[in-house]
């Protein structure tokens, strides 16, 4: 079970969508998961799928 801790921190950028199979630009939430490593999360401007992107240690 991950346990992922919420940083008050937003990431834009570009996140690749696997359902549209394009980079897309989008604005997310920073989120630390247990093994420490930031990601961040994103929901695509298009489809609405959940976009995820690592961003690497804390």
């Amino acid at each position: 079970m991950s346990k992922e801790a919420v940083m008050a921190e937003t990431w834009s950028g570009e996140f690749y969508c696997v359902k549209c199979k394009e980079k897309r630009e989008a604005e997310g939430e920073v989120k630390v998961n247990d093994k420490g490593t930031r990601m961040a999360k994103a929901v695509c401007p298009v489809c609405g799928t959940n976009l995820n992107r690592i961003l690497g240690k804390a």
